[in-house]
């Protein structure tokens, strides 16, 4: 038989976090109230910007975008994860895994850019203020968060569509939790020279380029705010600043990590269990480090428990 003529039938197995049977009750329970937690905490933020309209600004409307990003991002392996616990299964369809690989490249990538469009509100917001809500005007605030969209879909896209022409002769047995792009793609018999070029190309410039951004934008900052006399006013300032880059230090360092220890460790559920933090915990901290450091989206949700009270 021809490698890959049966690939379409083939399972994968999701080997999971931990292989110990009395453990699994204690994991479902764990992720399934941190799944929650996210997928709540988010959903406040999305209402509270959308009820309150104080918060009808380009700074909260990229926050809401970036809430309904790790409500799907999260929702793309944790339900599966938990699903398989549950019913102590490992499989995942062959179709399953590629349209899980998509949809976790789409969000991941669109992580990258609305972080990176957030530090450009910030940067215009500190260091041109009387031009703000003409440069933050509803038309390119849009335009930022359809481009994002776009160009992360395509790249989404284009690593489905290399997956697509990858060959499997056996089962896949991926010692993770969800069907992450490099493990699945180095089980393949096929050659993947091709693959390894794009997914190095792709990672290096959807990841530098917005970091790259994000990193510009804070430099510009730290001028007009160090040049502010008193030390009420820089504090105010770099306030506006501090849970941006909380979550971008949160999303960036968690990735890196998660990247150095796929480079050297050699046991693969580490690699699994360090991909939690950006793919589970990440996600979860999000609402917390807005709302407790945000003035504003407390008294959002305040107003928004008193309506609904």
């Amino acid at each position: 038989m021809e490698p890959g003529n049966d690939t379409q039938r083939l399972e994968s197995l999701l080997l999971g976090l931990a292989e110990d049977p009395e453990l699994q009750p204690l994991l479902f329970g764990l992720f399934l109230s941190m799944y929650l937690v996210t997928v709540l905490g988010n959903l406040l933020i999305i209402l509270a910007v959308i009820s309150d309209s104080h918060l009808h600004t380009p700074m909260y409307f990229f926050l809401s975008n970036l809430s309904f990003v790790d409500i799907c991002f999260t929702s793309t392996t944790n339900p599966k994860m938990l699903v398989n616990i549950q019913t102590q299964s490992k499989a995942i369809t062959y179709a399953g895994c590629i349209t899980q690989i998509h949809f976790f490249v789409l969000f991941v990538g669109l992580d990258d850019f609305l972080l990176a469009v957030m530090a450009y509100d910030r940067y215009v917001a500190i260091c041109l203020p009387l031009h703000y809500m003409v440069i933050m005007n509803h038309r390119l605030c849009g335009l930022l968060v359809l481009v994002s969209w776009f160009v992360s879909f395509l790249h989404a896209l284009l690593q489905s569509l290399m997956m697509l022409r990858l060959s499997f002769c056996t089962d896949l047995e991926i010692p993770h939790f969800f069907c992450e792009l490099n493990q699945v793609v180095h089980r393949a018999c096929s050659d993947t020279f091709l693959n390894d070029l794009v997914i190095y190309i792709m990672d290096v410039f959807l990841g530098g380029v917005p970091l790259t951004g994000i990193l510009y934008s804070y430099c510009k900052i730290v001028s007009p705010i160090r040049a502010i006399s008193s030390a009420q006013g820089r504090y105010k300032a770099f306030s506006t600043c501090a849970s941006h880059l909380s979550v971008v230090s949160l999303f960036y360092g968690t990735s890196l990590g998660v990247y150095l220890s796929s480079a050297v460790a050699q046991n693969s559920h580490s690699i699994a269990t360090a991909s939690v933090m950006y793919t589970v915990v990440t996600p979860m901290l999000n609402p917390f480090i807005y709302s407790l450091r945000n003035k504003d989206i407390k008294s959002a949700l305040r107003r928004l428990y008193e309506r609904e009270r």
